[in-house]
């Protein structure tokens, strides 16, 4: 796999920089309906074979990424834990003014 097929898969998916597999899996299924030639009599058969390759680039990209559980790592992603550290010494926060 390329980085260009992974923008492409994306781009396909119409998904941004960062997706939860969730979020991939949900699209995929919301495409497959739309473009599936069982629900769409007008359905391009090449349009399902570009998305289910897509799809299988996006899950082996998942599949191999290694996931990073550093603490500034998981501050990025819980930007809620990120704030509280940053100004839970604050009184509007709830913190206690010693």
């Amino acid at each position: 796999m390329t980085y260009r097929e992974l923008q492409n898969a994306l781009t396909l998916f119409g998904l941004g920089e960062r997706a939860t597999l969730k979020q991939i899996k949900t699209r995929h299924r919301a495409l497959a309906k739309s473009h599936h030639p069982d629900r769409n009599s007008d359905a391009d058969p090449d349009a399902i074979r570009q998305l289910n390759a897509a799809y299988r680039v996006l899950l082996a990209y998942c599949e191999n990424y290694r996931f990073c559980f550093s603490e500034a790592e998981f501050l990025e992603q819980t930007p809620g834990e990120r704030l509280r550290r940053q100004f839970g010494w604050d009184p509007v926060w709830g913190g206690n003014p010693e």
